[in-house]
């Protein structure tokens, strides 16, 4: 019995340290998750501390960024239903009897089916005035602005993604000018120049430029890849529009 005592005595220090070090880690975490959350450097006390000016600097390049991947998921989206077509008509179009068979076998949203309609309307309206113009030349003419439709539906947008990727740099250093000058200021007011002092407000108005950076990357890149595949669909098209060219003006020597 009084080594029993003599052990309980001798554990209970033990225990008392172990569940001081226990609060004293819980203590710490929430001094850590604390310090997180009211972090006085991040994106948060960024935006808190943004006047009107800055404030309308990160909201202009968020709905930049948001309209540029806008964009890019749109058009990304009309490609691949391009070239869905494109196979579509390689597939029912030319294995058909006529060309009244082949367009009703094409999807009535094909640009493909379009180019076939307004060719046959054509040569079907090549009387009165038009008549007088040579009917390749005016099939020629009918086609090739079917074509410059479709040219012009994929650029759409485009010009969105090249204004984004060339002007969000700038706006982003704009803000961050902004944002120094007046950190620069309120640390001359406050009369204090020492490295928390300067760091925290300028690394906060350098955010801007990273966002600015942010913002512009992707348009860029989406703008040249979406330029690169609406030229591969493009050739598709004209690929299209040469052979129904041919076909349409076969029929209409036949016809005569």
């Amino acid at each position: 019995m009084p080594s029993a005592v003599v052990l309980a005595a001798g554990l209970l220090p033990m225990l008392a340290c172990a569940q001081a070090a226990s609060e004293a880690m819980a203590t710490q975490a929430v001094d850590v998750a604390s310090a997180a959350i009211d972090n006085p450097y991040g994106l948060q006390a960024l935006w808190a501390g943004s006047d009107l000016v800055a404030r309308l600097v990160l909201l202009m390049l968020a709905l930049m960024s948001v309209g540029s991947w806008y964009v890019i998921v749109v058009k990304l989206i009309e490609q691949s239903h391009i070239g869905r077509h494109a196979r579509e008509a390689q597939a029912r179009f030319w294995v058909a009897t006529d060309l009244q068979q082949g367009i009703e076998a094409l999807d009535a949203a094909s640009p493909f089916r379009a180019l076939a309609n307004s060719g046959v309307d054509a040569t079907r309206k090549h009387d009165g005035l038009l008549g007088q113009i040579d009917l390749n030349t005016w099939v020629t003419m009918s086609i090739q602005r079917a074509i410059e439709r479709v040219n012009s539906r994929l650029q759409g947008g485009l010009a969105l993604l090249a204004t984004v990727g060339s002007t969000a740099p700038f706006i982003g250093l704009f803000g961050t000018v902004w944002g120094i000058y007046h950190a620069l200021t309120a640390i001359g007011v406050a009369g204090q120049a020492s490295i928390d002092k300067v760091a925290g407000p300028v690394g906060e108005a350098l955010i801007m430029t990273a966002i600015g950076l942010a913002v512009a990357v992707p348009a860029v890149l989406g703008y040249n890849w979406l330029v690169r595949r609406n030229k591969a669909a493009m050739d598709e098209v004209r690929a299209f529009a040469g052979d129904l060219h041919a076909v349409l003006l076969a029929q209409a020597a036949q016809a005569r």
